[in-house]
């Protein structure tokens, strides 16, 4: 079942992320040669007689793409006015942009439904609990507690402030919190924690609000509120990659999605559903990112062809493309073998 729920969410949101890039090709006038969900060798595919587009699934179920004409270099085949590279700016724009746009659409609507079906509740770093002669109870963090900052570092959700405290190793962190209108800086000591893998954890002994609310309403509003606070940490962590500060080990890669698709299909449906909604959303968030062969990057080469008023030579961008996918694959390698790794040590 955990490959079946695997397939399926990964299938969900490559759908939705080359069905955003295929219906802004059709609606552009852009030449589709292929619309596939999968890669390597093809295991169905279909063409009707009114649409020069083929539709099909293959071999392996990890990514997809929308095959169109003019992507890198202009194609003789088809006429002129139908390859991407000869649209206009906007056009071309809206069809490289629709693929991380839909993961957040599909992101938004999955986490409005985690909201009714498991119930919404504060995404804001508001305090709901602390534990009792805790680090945090012993230096002063009492429940509704705002938390505005880490050491300094400004925290917008629960989801910020846990990733802000997973790679804080200090014997003391400053938690600067809001209470009664009133600011001040607490200084907490936590607890150092070994556990069974080797690892270490720091206690703190606080959590949030996790009342939850079915209304409509607020689920609306929880959808919102998370799709913000989710895409803020990936955020962090991105930059945190760049900087160093978080190593590559902390990522993970399809055995490792494969993984944790295990651990929360044994939880119930909604938290397959967070869970989908939060990997579109890191689809959509890294897609983004202006490196070669991402959508980001593609978008960075428009701009730049915009800034300069002169088309960047088709073959300059398809090799720094290749370029940019062989670093990805190179990078896939090593995180998926330190998934494997981990999971056999």
């Amino acid at each position: 079942m955990t490959l079946i729920y695997f397939i399926l969410i990964l299938g969900v949101i490559v759908f939705i992320h080359e069905f955003g890039h295929f219906i802004f090709a059709k609606k552009a006038g852009v030449y589709v040669y292929e619309f596939a969900i999968g890669m390597g060798p093809k295991i169905w595919s279909k063409k009707s007689k009114k649409s020069e587009t083929e539709y099909s699934l293959r071999l392996i179920p990890i990514g997809g793409f929308c095959a169109m004409a003019g992507e890198d270099e202009e194609d003789s085949n088809v006429p002129k006015e139908k390859n991407l590279g000869n649209k206009t700016k906007f056009q071309r724009f809206m069809v490289l942009f629709a693929g991380p746009m839909m993961n957040f659409i599909l992101a938004f609507v999955l986490l409005f439904l985690y909201g009714v079906i498991a119930g919404a509740y504060e995404v804001k770093p508001v305090v709901g609990s602390v534990i009792d002669n805790s680090p945090a109870y012993k230096a002063g963090i009492r429940k509704g507690d705002r938390i505005l900052e880490i050491n300094d570092k400004k925290i917008g959700s629960w989801d910020s402030a846990l990733i802000e405290l997973q790679f804080i190793e200090d014997e003391k962190v400053t938690f600067t919190v809001e209470r009664n209108d009133t600011i001040k800086d607490i200084d907490i000591a936590p607890k150092k924690e070994k556990n069974d893998d080797g690892t270490v954890t720091y206690f703190y002994g606080i959590s949030q609000d996790i009342t939850r609310s079915h209304n409509v309403l607020d689920a609306l509003e929880f959808s919102c509120d998370k799709l913000v606070s989710l895409t803020s940490s990936m955020v962090t962590i991105i930059k945190g990659l760049f900087t160093g500060r978080i190593g590559i080990s902390s990522m993970s890669g399809p055995v490792g999605i494969f993984e944790i698709v295990g651990t929360q299909a044994e939880s119930g449906l909604s938290n397959l559903v967070y869970l989908t909604a939060y990997l579109s959303i890191n689809v959509g968030f890294i897609n983004l990112i202006p490196f070669p062969a991402f959508d980001g990057g593609r978008i960075l080469f428009l701009f730049i062809e915009a800034i300069r008023r002169k088309k960047i030579t088709p073959k300059v961008e398809a090799t720094i493309n290749n370029i940019g996918f062989i670093l990805l694959m190179i990078l896939m390698l090593v995180v998926t073998g330190n998934d494997i790794f981990r999971i056999i040590r």
